[in-house]
């Protein structure tokens, strides 16, 4: 199926394939590589005669092997090129979202029909014929309706579009209950009838199927799907694609023949997965069994030589409607429209800024319309609109929440200044709309991966609301503190957000980014530095809020950075006017902080790339990062157009040729391809100069090393540069611990993560499961001794909260561990359990000899280690 030309290429990769160092594995997989290098030259040829579900067959791997196998074949940075990374990351993410749906189809099925109807039903209206009929169904509507395939929740919205369709055609005596029930109410006559063409069923129109929502409600409950954005489905999009099919089946249920000729063309046009094949559970379709099992298993709590039982506790789809339905519980209570308490806060103004809000919110509701539909399918707009308007309530809520704040920060109750700023509610308001979009956009793959997202996953809502990714920035933060409700899976999604900014997205050219260093430089006996590097190893411990780092700069270069609160009406970050030359710019709190993240966030991935290679090297780490942060410091415009990560695998490089420590790049880049969140087309598509692009390799010849040879070569002198301070790594401001963690300050409290997975009943969640070696479990609404119980912890807690932010104001260090835990009852010290209180109840007294035992056992590790220690030293 392929042509001479094409062919000749592919042998021409083959042989250098064969012939790169470590090229064993594509030797002993002769068939398999001839395979990949004829998919990957067909595809940069654009000339793809085949399907990818024929080359499978004919190599006779998997799609999870072929992948696996793709990505062990590109042992040189140009084997694969972005082209092909692009049409396998299409390809994957499909497959997944196909995988998860046809799983959730089959066990759906499952509830809906009989294993064995009864024998009035005709042999042609078997269960397997049913799940072919829907399956194709589904496949050829999502093909046709959907431009964006990879989306799991409107694609699961749309199979329960099709599972109701047919429910409503298929003979009572097929079904379970309460589907039964349902259709034969929904019939003029409820006797049995004959499966395709008989006159009971033709009897019922088209129409009498459209307005008949009783089994659709059924469904929606039993997924905790939401019924209003199904029938939108439904209505808008399902019922024009059968019309347009011609497939209204009133006479019985479509021809299998007709629905089959149908996909046939589809998927010969696409040149993709033949999904057909997940019927027959075709082994080119199923996911390698081991290694899923590895990504399920957590490095902590699973041992490998244990036996493999592996318990998923959700499958993607269960997942995305628990996380919709969680975030549309915490809306239910939220509106449309300012509340009273903002409306409060906007006559306080000195310019009343309601009705540019109101104009504005209105104004974006249309822009994102006609943005979505344009990305998802013209009929899908309403969908869209829906999605925007919960992001609208979202924004309100947290605008209330933050001006809240900023009131008891600040004692004051006219935010004129911010209200009436522009940037900062569309950054707001971006925010809270991509909370939703990624609530709803929540991946299908199983190893649950950020790096493999969506058409409409970020930055795309920074392109509909035409808003600069360092603007986006500054809100992300203040975001997730005002919203406590937020899951941890949104927290991360928002961090991993901030991320992308801060390694590539605040470094497009027209970033108002670049204007703030400008600034930062022109500040009047300040060097040429944006961050001092004399702060780098202060700790990243902040007030600052929204508010700061939208009207910032806020503080004079000759104040310390601890001054007094910030003021809410201060200065914009882009002055409009000139600065009188007798009065100093002031520095820019938005870029200080912006930089100090920065610093941060590539230090972690300079040490995580590191363990990986130079382990064996520890005194050259410092050197890199010297190297690293003088860069991104005083050599900036590096990074414009380019990406944090090709700076730091340049400075590991360059310290190593320099220091003879032989680290090629190839061997580089293979192990940051193992690394989280990493893209290919980092280190394959360089910017070199203005529109030429190359690898990372001619990025370090053509353009790094030429910048900084002088500065490189110092670290081969027996006078190297001053090294740069390590920053500190704190606990990330938006993870949660995995495991239970200690309250500080020496109190024997632990806070643990909240389970899941979650069922939801009566509009409210509950964990369906709890860990047997819970120690104590609070319901609240059961009673647990006296109320004084509660304020006793809640003091501890305060108690621990102030002593954190004292240590942190001083710069102390970390502090000691206390050698007994204690647990104060009426400011008592009852560690040793010896005496009670006699209005103690039975469980306190329990608590207390628990207590007791933890501490002889804390104080019998610590003799052990004291002896141990003491040991050592003779």
């Amino acid at each position: 199926k392929v042509s001479e030309g094409l062919r000749e290429k592919a042998w021409k990769t083959y042989e250098s394939l064969s012939a790169a160092d470590g090229a064993l594995a594509c030797n002993k997989k002769k068939k398999e590589t001839w395979g990949v290098c004829i998919f990957i030259v067909a595809i940069d040829l654009d000339e793809v005669t085949f399907t990818f579900t024929e080359l499978l067959k004919s190599i006779n791997v998997s799609v999870c092997t072929f992948f696996q196998f793709l990505k062990e074949v590109d042992v040189n940075m140009d084997t694969v090129s972005t082209k092909v990374d692009s049409t396998v990351s299409r390809l994957k993410k499909k497959y997944d979202v196909l995988f998860a749906l046809y799983h959730k189809f089959e066990r759906t099925c499952g509830l809906i029909y009989l294993e064995q109807p009864s024998s009035e039903i005709s042999a042609e209206l078997s269960s397997v014929l049913v799940l072919k009929n829907y399956w194709i169904t589904f496949l050829l509507a999502k093909g046709k309706v959907l431009q964006v395939e990879d989306d799991l929740v409107i694609s699961f919205q749309l199979l329960l579009c099709v599972l109701d369709y047919f429910i409503k055609l298929s003979p009572p005596a097929m079904l379970k209950e309460p589907y039964k029930s349902s259709v034969s109410a929904g019939t003029v006559n409820g006797s049995a009838r004959t499966p395709r063409r008989g006159q009971n069923r033709s009897s019922r129109t088209a129409k009498q199927l459209d307005t008949d929502t009783k089994i659709i409600e059924i469904l929606c409950k039993e997924h905790d799907c939401n019924l209003d954005e199904v029938k939108n489905v439904y209505f808008t999009s399902f019922i024009p694609f059968l019309n347009s099919a011609g497939i209204i089946a009133s006479n019985g249920l479509p021809e299998v023949e007709v629905i089959l000729k149908q996909y046939d063309e589809l998927y010969l046009k696409n040149k993709d997965i033949d999904a057909r094949l997940f019927l027959n559970h075709d082994e080119t379709l199923q996911p390698d069994v081991i290694a899923c099992s590895q990504l399920e298993r957590t490095p902590l709590k699973n041992n490998p030589d244990e036996e493999v039982n592996i318990i998923l506790p959700q499958t993607p789809v269960r997942a995305a409607m628990n996380n919709i339905q969680q975030l549309i519980m915490i809306l239910n209570s939220a509106t449309d429209k300012p509340s009273d308490t903002l409306i409060m806060y906007f006559n306080n103004c000195t310019v009343n800024p309601k009705d540019s809000i109101l104009k504005r919110v209105e104004s974006f509701d249309h822009i994102f319309k006609k943005k979505f539909a344009e990305a998802v399918g013209q009929g899908w707009a309403e969908i869209g609109s829906q999605r925007y308007k919960l992001g609208v309530r979202l924004y309100y809520r947290v605008m209330e929440s933050m001006l809240k704040s900023e009131e008891e920060r600040l004692s004051v109750q006219n935010f004129s200044k911010l209200l009436n700023d522009n940037i900062f509610h569309t950054s707001l308001l971006a925010c809270a709309v991509e909370v939703v979009m990624a609530t709803y956009g929540r991946n299908a793959s199983q190893s649950d991966s950020t790096s493999a997202e969506t058409d409409l996953s970020f930055p795309w809502i920074l392109n509909v609301f035409d808003l600069k990714a360092f603007d986006f920035y500054k809100v992300i933060e203040s975001f997730i503190r005002a919203e406590p409700s937020l899951t941890r899976e949104m927290i991360k999604h928002l961090e991993h957000c901030e991320h992308r900014i801060m390694e590539s997205l605040a470094w497009q050219s027209g970033s108002p980014l670049f204007d703030l260093i400008k600034q930062s430089k022109e500040r009047e006996g300040q060097a040429d530095q944006p961050e001092p590097t004399s702060t780098l190893n202060m700790p990243l411990q902040h007030n600052h809020t929204a508010a700061d780092l939208y009207l910032s700069p806020v503080k004079s270069p000759k104040k310390k950075a601890s001054g007094p609160p910030l003021s809410a009406t201060s200065t914009p970050d882009v002055q409009p006017a000139v600065i009188p030359q007798t009065q100093k710019p002031q520095k820019s709190t938005s870029l200080s902080l912006f930089y100090k993240k920065v610093y941060l966030l590539a230090y972690r991935r300079l040490h995580t790339l590191f363990l990986h290679l130079l382990s064996e090297h520890p005194d050259l780490e410092p050197l890199i990062w010297t190297l690293f942060q003088h860069t991104l410091q005083n050599e900036y415009e590096l990074m414009r157009d380019r990406h944090l990560d090709q700076i730091m695998m340049c400075s590991m490089y360059g310290i190593c040729k320099v220091k003879n420590v032989d680290l090629r790049f190839k061997i580089i880049v293979s192990a940051y391809k193992e690394l989280c969140n990493t893209n290919q087309e980092t280190f394959k598509c360089v910017l070199i100069r203005e529109e030429q692009y190359d690898s990372i390799i001619v990025f370090y010849n053509l353009v790094f090393m030429q910048k900084l040879k002088t500065n490189i070569l110092q670290y081969a002198s027996s006078r190297p540069p001053t090294l740069s301070p390590i920053p500190p790594i704190p606990r990330s401001p938006y993870q949660f611990s995995n495991s239970p963690r200690r309250v500080p300050a020496g109190n024997n409290i632990y806070i643990s993560p909240l389970k899941s997975p979650y069922k939801f009943s009566d509009g409210f969640q509950s964990p369906t499961k709890m860990t047997p070696r819970s120690r104590i479990l609070v319901s609240i609404g059961e009673s647990f001794g006296t109320s004084e119980k509660f304020q006793k912890i809640n003091q501890m807690l305060c108690n621990s909260e102030c002593q954190l932010k004292r240590s942190a104001e001083v710069g102390a260090a970390a502090p000691k561990p206390l050698k007994r835990l204690r647990f104060d009852i009426e400011g008592q010290d009852e560690a040793d359990g010896s005496k009670h209180l006699p209005q103690e109840s039975k469980f306190q007294q329990k608590l207390a000899e628990m207590t007791s035992t933890r501490t002889r056992m804390q104080k019998q590790k610590q003799n052990d280690g004291n002896d141990t220690s003491a040991s050592e030293e003779k």
